[in-house]
């Protein structure tokens, strides 16, 4: 019986799911339309290239509502059993709470496993191509600007690339090299660089400059080609240009290690990298809380329950990011700047669903 029950509940939840999706992810979708509609007609940028941008963040802005989504849709769910008294009939049959909250769970674990595929394979690809065609039409760079270029160093070095014309061709490639007191040894200017392989490159049209120890002297070479050994690779060089949240969570654990690697700040993308497990949380916490807003209202309407999950929606979202831009300014650990939203809502859905008899 109780696994039947268990199928039932796990049937009705992922309908509530569907519900919720179809209700929020066009909802937020059309706003993102709208915001994108407001730079029809610069560059070449037209109607179409906003739909196609709204179109290809759709995965992106699907796992980004999985949490509100999964408060919204397990309401929605049990709402409908405690409106037709179905709810009722399980706890005279001795079904308790915790027990109806195992069929909600697992459908939540399977929808984090779908997100996860998504935000592995699939999201991240499609937001970056929607943010390069969009600079594309508006005629605006992909990097860090147009005249600012790609900025990386390790201890000794410091690489601006003007641009990445191709994955293995560089324009505008500047080199400055440190000793290990911080002083200028040697400063490389090229004005291509073919990419041969991970660590070495072929340096084009190249002007090397290296300075004496007193600094009165400057020594200037001028040379059609040289190969430099880089420190950094083309896949590390193409995440530098590319902002946090679009990037999947191995290319994120990737960037985080190069960045240590070579003593640059690496907070936003650590920060990043923990958002994503805890949106897993916040999504399981919502589950959870989605339960005592039912059994623990039973004098609430159903419209009055729906509304009261938005607002606590709104509020946890806007908690989310309240504390992360405060941990990211504050330089608190990324891993519990991300994680703790999520495991303190566990821990308060938990305490309330024991409390509901």
């Amino acid at each position: 019986m109780i696994l039947i029950v268990n199928r039932y509940l796990a049937f009705q939840v992922f309908i509530g799911l569907c519900i919720a999706t179809a209700v929020l992810l066009p909802l937020f979708s059309f706003l993102d339309l709208l915001d994108q509609l407001d730079d029809v007609g610069k560059g070449t940028y037209r109607v179409k290239d906003a739909f196609l941008y709204t179109a290809l963040m759709l995965p992106r802005r699907f796992s980004q509502l999985a949490p509100f989504i999964a408060l919204l849709g397990t309401v929605i769910a049990l709402g409908r059993l405690a409106k037709n008294l179905e709810l009722t009939a399980l706890q005279i049959a001795g079904i308790s709470p915790i027990r109806v909250s195992i069929a909600p769970l697992v459908v939540g674990l399977i929808l984090l496993i779908f997100i996860a595929l998504l935000e592995q394979f699939v999201a991240p690809e499609l937001q970056q191509r929607a943010i390069l065609h969009r600079a594309i039409a508006l005629e605006q760079s992909v990097q860090l600007g147009k005249k600012l270029g790609i900025w990386t160093r390790n201890e000794r070095n410091i690489l601006r690339i003007g641009e990445m014309i191709t994955a293995k061709k560089a324009t505008n490639v500047e080199v400055l090299h440190f000793d290990n007191n911080g002083s200028l040894l040697t400063y490389t200017h090229a004005k291509y660089a073919d990419i041969i392989d991970d660590n070495l490159w072929e340096l084009k049209e190249v002007i090397s400059k290296r300075f004496t120890e007193t600094g009165n002297k400057i020594e200037s070479i001028s040379t059609s080609s040289m190969q430099w050994k880089s420190f950094v690779n083309p896949t590390d060089i193409s995440t530098l240009n590319k902002s946090p949240e679009s990037l999947s969570p191995f290319d994120l654990f990737k960037h985080v290690r190069f960045l240590k690697s070579t003593g640059q700040e690496a907070d936003a993308y650590e920060l990043a990298l923990w958002r994503k497990a805890g949106g897993a949380f916040t999504t399981i916490a919502m589950l959870l809380l989605s339960i005592p807003f039912v059994f623990g209202s039973s004098r609430t309407g159903f419209a009055n329950k729906l509304v009261l999950s938005v607002v606590v929606g709104i509020s946890v979202y806007l908690l989310d990011q309240i504390i992360s831009n405060a941990g990211l300014l504050l330089h608190f650990p990324p891993a519990l700047t991300a994680l703790f939203p999520g495991l303190a809502l566990i821990l308060i859905a938990n305490l309330w669903l024991r409390r509901i008899p």
